[in-house]
């Protein structure tokens, strides 16, 4: 068993496989920079009975900016067609174990699930332990019917964000590398400018990770106590494109802290946004 409700130990899900309403998610999401195919790994070998959820392809079509949440009617489409129900025990994991798999259990719970556990270790962990894997064709599945129950208050949008940088009403954490944070790196989407928001704090979401799962709750504190967060108020997360966003945010719940939310557009829209203000840290000449 894992110690963290929000995750689930190998051991424990190699002994569920085959139970009727587990529904196994493969969220593998990768920055060009990893050099990796998601859909190509899960065509490959995957976790028996998981189906591929592409957070690219069940996104808002109609946005300008990278897998941006669908509406609760898209999603749940995609959810059915892919033979998971609101009701279901959902299993998400990625590759290395904390990436994009994040992203993937955030969303399900906006939508409403709330049985959504995040295998620890991933797949690559998986794999390497000789454990049970899939390969060829991934077998049909048959669909079932999700019923959302949109969640509007974990999603921050960019007019909430230029309201909180007058009124500090939230504390924002920043996940993206803190070179980029400061703005000494330049950042890896063209047309961006580089920087953060104003007020914001870095809180790059590896420091949050180890061996492919959350730090343990003592550390996580410690680590958010190291930013000066008040636990007592909200906090909105962030990244580059919303995805590392979310693990920040599994940090939260991990740790109890429940008033949050993910500013989906992140910084591919505020880095663009020309009314958008922006703040670096400035390295002093020697």
């Amino acid at each position: 068993m894992s110690d963290n409700p929000f995750f689930i130990s190998p051991d424990e899900l190699q002994a569920k496989l085959g139970s009727p309403h587990l529904r196994i998610v493969d969220g593998a999401w990768y920055l060009p920079a990893q050099n990796r195919n998601a859909q190509a790994e899960y065509e490959a070998a995957r976790i028996p009975g998981a189906v591929r959820f592409d957070i690219d392809a069940v996104s808002d079509k109609t946005s300008g900016l990278p897998h941006m949440l669908p509406s609760p009617q898209d999603f749940a489409a995609a959810a059915g067609a892919l033979g998971i129900s609101r009701d279901d025990e959902i299993v998400v994991y990625d590759g290395p174990g904390v990436f994009s798999s994040a992203r993937v259990w955030w969303t399900f719970r906006v939508m409403g699930a709330s049985n959504v556990r995040v295998l620890e270790g991933g797949f690559d962990r998986w794999k390497a332990a000789g454990r049970p894997v899939e390969t060829g064709a991934s077998p049909p599945v048959a669909p079932a019917v999700f019923k959302p129950d949109f969640n509007p208050a974990l999603v921050s949008h960019i007019d909430t964000i230029r309201d909180n940088v007058h009124s500090a009403r939230a504390q924002m954490l920043d996940a993206r590398p803190q070179g980029r944070f400061t703005g000494a790196v330049p950042e890896p989407r063209p047309g961006l400018r580089s920087g953060h928001v104003p007020g914001s704090r870095s809180l790059p979401a590896d420091t949050l990770v180890s061996e492919g799962k959350l730090k343990d709750v003592s550390t996580l504190k410690k680590l958010f106590e190291g930013v000066s967060l008040d636990f007592r108020k909200p906090v909105i997360t962030s990244c580059g494109s919303g995805v590392t966003a979310a693990i920040i945010t599994l940090a939260l719940e991990t740790v109890g802290h429940k008033d949050h939310s993910l500013y989906d557009g992140s910084w591919a829209e505020w880095g663009q946004a020309e009314d958008a203000p922006v703040a670096r840290w400035e390295t002093p000449e020697a």
